[in-house]
C-alpha cells in the first residue's frame, strides 16, 4: 500500500494545494496529517477543510491546540503569538468543530503517529538530537513512529543495542531490526532552507 503522511500546512493552502496534486500523481491510497493545520499562513479554514476532506488519521498540532484555546499562547515565540491570535479570529465555528475532532496520536499499520513526540503528544517535545530521539523511542512500540513540529526533516533509527544514528537523507531502505523517527517536515512552513514540501 502507498501512502503520504503530511506535516506542518500552517494556513498555507497554496502549498497544501501543490503537495495534494503531487500525492495524487504519485497514486497514494491514503494521506495521514501529523498537525499544524493552522498559524502563520492566512488559509486556516481552507487548510482545515482540505485535510478533512483528504486525510484518513488526522492529528493535532501544537498551533491547532492554542487556536483552540487549550494551549497558553505565552509558550510560543512573539511571532507564532500573533499568527495565533489572528487564527482564532479568523477561525470559523465550523473549522474550530472540525479541528476539535483531531487526535493527538494514532496508530497505522506498524506506525505510530504524532505530532511532535510519542508517549507526550501535549508536551511538543522536539526530536533533534540522537539524544532526544534515543528517549523518545523508548515510548512507542512500533518499528517506526512519523513526526512533524520542527519542520527539519530528519531519520533516526536506532538498533537492537540502543545505538542511535541520525541522517537528513530522506530515502530509506528498512532494516527489519531497526527501529524509526522520521520526521517528515513542513508543507507549509520549510525550515531546511529548501522550499519543497
Amino acid at each position: 500500500m502507498k501512502f503520504a503522511i503530511i506535516s506542518d500546512i500552517h494556513g498555507n493552502l497554496e502549498a497544501l494545494e501543490n503537495v495534494l496534486r503531487d500525492i495524487e500523481k504519485e497514486g497514494a491510497e491514503k494521506i495521514h496529517f501529523l498537525g499544524d493545520a493552522v498559524g502563520y499562513g492566512c488559509s486556516p479554514n481552507e487548510c482545515v477543510k482540505l485535510i478533512k476532506d483528504h486525510c484518513e488519521i488526522k492529528l493535532l498540532g501544537n498551533h491547532d491546540y492554542a487556536a483552540l484555546g487549550l494551549e497558553a499562547v505565552e509558550n510560543f515565540n512573539q511571532m507564532a503569538q500573533i499568527s495565533i491570535g489572528w487564527t482564532q479570529e479568523k477561525l470559523s465555528k465550523q473549522s474550530g468543530a472540525i479541528l476539535a475532532d483531531f487526535e493527538m496520536e494514532a496508530d497505522f499499520l506498524d506506525f505510530h503517529l504524532v505530532h511532535a513526540s510519542p508517549g507526550e503528544p501535549d508536551q511538543w517535545h522536539y526530536i533533534l538530537t540522537t539524544a532526544q530521539a534515543k528517549r523518545h523511542f523508548e515510548n512507542f512500540n512500533q518499528a517506526v513512529c512519523f513526526v512533524g513540529h520542527s519542520h527539519m526533516p530528519i531519520i533516526f533509527n536506532i538498533d537492537s543495542e540502543g545505538q542511535v544514528m541520525k541522517s537528513n537523507k530522506m530515502e530509506l531502505e528498512r532494516v527489519p531490526e531497526r527501529r524509526y523517527i522520521i520526521n517528515v517536515g513542513s508543507v507549509g512552513q520549510p525550515r531546511d532552507g529548501d522550499p519543497r514540501a
